[in-house]
């Protein structure tokens, strides 16, 4: 489900975004949000089982600190555009936040 959004927003987002190198900041942050997000869902267990609300908090923890992490590694060692890799990843992180529940009643 989270590759399915990735991939229909990454496209979208690629109409938008068509400077040289946009292509490839958007799809590396959706692959960085793809992985992030397995992780805080996996991560969000050790949160309690029981307790939704510590799941999607600590999830929401893990994705601000990789925004954070992403924007300091994009910007100065990749060089990559700051800009659409930077809203992609944000547009990406706030798309899987709004799946998240369905993902863990499941």
């Amino acid at each position: 489900m989270t590759i399915g959004v990735v991939l229909v927003v990454g496209a979208l987002l690629s109409l938008a975004f068509r400077s040289p190198g946009d292509a490839a900041a958007i799809w590396l942050s959706g692959l960085i949000a793809v992985a992030v997000q397995f992780a805080a869902f996996g991560l969000s267990g050790i949160a309690g089982r029981g307790n939704l609300m510590a799941r999607l908090g600590s999830g929401a923890l893990i994705r601000l600190f990789a925004l954070v992490i992403y924007s300091l590694i994009v910007v100065l060692a990749l060089k990559l555009p700051a800009v659409p890799a930077l809203v992609s990843l944000a547009t990406f992180f706030f798309f899987s936040t709004l799946i998240e529940p369905l993902l863990i009643k499941s």
